[in-house]
């Protein structure tokens, strides 16, 4: 049997009974003062995912500055990393972190075969 999640002793279930803004006095001083302040954005986008979700959407945002709510809990979201969407599946872990922390901006680096004049060795070579 699975252990229930709890975050700062409360359950899933109880936490989504509760406003965006009760929710924030759970957090940590600098999550709670961005959900403060942008209490408006954040319930926006929970309507907007509530309605793209019932026309199976996936729910497209450039917003990474958000704070993940309960609400949200559940949610597909696809994050812009700054040149495509990572699909991004919200679970009971990740509230309290904002959505940018799961969609990297950089990649890792591929490099592949070393050109001509790149070492010693193959300065020696014809170009032809």
């Amino acid at each position: 049997m699975a252990k229930e999640f709890l975050f700062r002793g409360k359950s899933i279930a109880e936490l989504e009974k509760l406003d965006t803004r009760e929710f924030a006095k759970f957090l940590k001083t600098r999550q709670r003062r961005a959900v403060l302040r942008q209490f408006d954005v954040i319930e926006k986008f929970i309507s907007r995912c509530e309605e793209k979700s019932k026309m199976k959407k996936t729910i497209k945002t450039h917003l990474r500055h958000l704070v993940i709510v309960p609400k949200m809990i559940g949610l597909t979201i696809g994050v812009h990393d700054g040149k495509e969407f990572k699909t991004v599946r919200i679970i009971p872990e990740m509230l309290g972190h904002r959505l940018g922390e799961f969609s990297l901006t950089r990649g890792k680096v591929q490099h592949g075969a070393p050109g001509i004049g790149a070492t010693r060795s193959s300065a020696a070579l014809s170009v032809k």
